[in-house]
């Protein structure tokens, strides 16, 4: 059974593009320019997932969507929903995630939705949510790792760790990479690491899936600039009257579109394959990181020694 897992770097992947390319890319994203999937940064989830309607209809597909109770995390949920995906939510806010199912239901009364709780800046909850996931005994065709925060002030995980990166990548993820902070805490740059993490996270993942043929692919995608809850907590941050709406649609391609079959370990831009910066694509950077989330996870999910 194929299973599709994205991560949602969204808009600080461009930690190392230079000027040029940046001034490049912003244009082509606020021009909406089609790429050669025959989408772009115009184009909706609904549109995505009604052109793989015929993909998903006839089967019966499981996915897992993280941060689901709000912005693009919602819509994705909504769209995939209607196109016949079993949607599981796991979410913190029980009830905002019921009130989440109710609206999917009115728009479609047929719609499977399973909601669970977790708190996803927590192991021991994350671990409780997988096995509360696999007791259901269902199959998990597309996992979209969506969840994430953005927090100006230095926090902490009941694990101990910064809460940014904690919740945007160690726990979402489960691998990872010892993360230290100094006195000198820079909210910006804890999000941007951890979006850089969960790139480095898919690139590796990929690579290690395909050398023993796993019939699984890992895809990093950008949502572009979107006005999610994120942003709206940060009225000082890139919050204009002209972000675009459709955030949902680029991790709606790479889960359902039959273009992106068979392609892992990619970057994905406005529904179309793109170029990742410099620093996501180290791969020594990558293994090291992998090798570090594993032995940081295992020591605080089990308890055992350094």
């Amino acid at each position: 059974m194929l299973v599709v897992a994205i991560v949602l770097p969204c808009c600080f992947e461009i930690l190392s593009l230079n000027c040029g390319t940046l001034m490049k890319e912003t244009l082509r994203y606020l021009a909406g320019i089609v790429g050669p999937s025959g989408y772009g940064s115009k184009s909706t989830a609904e549109q995505v997932a009604n052109s793989c309607s015929y993909l998903v209809d006839s089967q019966r597909l499981t996915a897992i969507i993280t941060g689901a109770t709000s912005g693009i995390g919602e819509e994705t949920a909504r769209a995939v929903a209607k196109r016949g995906v079993r949607v599981v939510i796991p979410a913190r806010d029980i009830k905002k995630a019921a009130e989440l199912k109710e609206r999917i239901r009115k728009d479609n009364p047929n719609a499977e939705v399973i909601l669970c709780e977790i708190d996803l800046s927590s192991l021991a909850s994350v671990k409780r949510f997988c096995n509360e996931f696999l007791a259901l005994g269902l199959p998990l065709n597309i996992l979209i790792n969506n969840a994430g925060i953005f927090s100006q002030k230095l926090e902490f995980s009941e694990d101990k760790f910064e809460m940014t990166f904690a919740t945007n990548y160690l726990v979402l993820i489960l691998p990872i990479y010892c993360w230290c902070c100094t006195c000198s805490y820079n909210g910006t740059r804890a999000y941007a690491q951890s979006k850089l993490a969960t790139i480095l996270h898919a690139k590796e993942i990929a690579k290690q899936l395909k050398a023993k043929n796993a019939n699984v692919t890992i895809n990093a995608v950008h949502p572009g600039i979107v006005k999610t809850g994120i942003f709206r907590a940060h009225k000082g941050f890139i919050t204009g009257k002209n972000l675009h709406i459709p955030g949902a649609s680029t991790s709606c391609y790479v889960a359902l579109s039959p273009q992106v079959e068979g392609m892992s370990g990619k970057y994905f831009v406005d529904c179309n394959e793109s170029n990742c910066s410099v620093l996501a694509n180290d791969e020594s950077e990558a293994r090291r990181l992998w090798r570090q989330t594993r032995a940081l996870i295992r020591r605080r999910l089990y308890q055992t020694p350094c």
